[in-house]
């Protein structure tokens, strides 16, 4: 990340619940100016409110929205400054069965989860490229590694997120612009909260923060944690489709 104190300024979306406010916060501790956006104008407010020591300023906002995402960052521009950090966080989960797939959950997911950071993009984009100089997370999840049992579009969302990060990590770097996908295994946020089955190696947004934040000082394209899941679901990444499958039709019955 830049040390350059008067550049120090980061956009984070979904700041106000869960891993996005967790790093907020601790971004801001470290010395960081923060732009906060979320869709609920009530929950930054309060954040700001609780935190008046630290340098937190909201900028409500519906990712899925292109206009409203350009007019955000012009706007956080001219109140703040020039962006150098960009984490794209805002994401929502809704399980589905097969039983239940439904068109209208499946786009919501999508505009939500994929079309939301593409809007981030198409805004930030044109900005860091002139200036030669920016840094994106785009946080996507370990589910976007294999197909999982209801997650038919979550798991397309978050596995389109990482191939398109792999596809302009390359360019962007051209650009002088540090692109990083970040793929969270399960962490305790209003989201997780919901789930009524068993979260391998759960932790706590705070954790997962922490974890980002060291892994946005460093230079690897992926910062995936905890390490033990994300091993575990590679490894199912690379088994044969046909003894893959049979372990989550055990999974499902269990």
């Amino acid at each position: 990340m830049n040390n350059d104190i008067g550049s120090r300024i980061a956009w984070i979306t979904g700041a106000s619940k869960g891993i996005g406010k967790a790093l907020a916060l601790r971004l801001a501790k470290n010395g960081w100016r923060i732009a906060a956006s979320a869709r609920t104008a009530g929950d930054l407010d309060a954040l700001v409110t609780e935190q008046r020591e630290l340098s937190i300023s909201a900028y409500p906002l519906d990712v899925t929205d292109h206009k409203a995402t350009w007019e955000t960052l012009d706007r956080i521009e001219s109140e703040l400054g020039p962006i150098s950090l960009a984490v794209l966080n805002a994401g929502t989960h809704m399980p589905m069965m097969a039983d239940e797939f439904s068109i209208k959950k499946f786009r919501q997911l999508v505009e939500t989860n994929l079309i939301g950071p593409a809007n981030g993009l198409a805004s930030l984009l044109p900005r860091m490229i002139s200036q030669k100089a920016g840094q994106i997370a785009i946080v996507s999840s370990v589910a976007g590694y294999r197909g999982l049992p209801t997650s038919a579009g979550y798991g397309a969302t978050k596995a389109g997120l990482i191939n398109m990060c792999e596809a302009l990590r390359p360019d962007l770097e051209r650009h002088g612009i540090k692109l990083q996908v970040v793929n969270p295994g399960f962490v305790e946020t209003p989201l997780t909260d919901r789930n009524d089955f068993s979260m391998p190696f759960l932790i706590s947004a705070d954790d997962a923060a922490a974890r980002i934040t060291r892994g946005l000082n460093g230079n690897a394209f992926e910062i995936a944690f905890p390490t033990r899941f994300v091993m575990l679901m590679k490894l199912l990444r690379l088994l044969p489709n046909r003894l893959y499958f049979s372990i989550v039709k055990r999974i499902m019955v269990q």
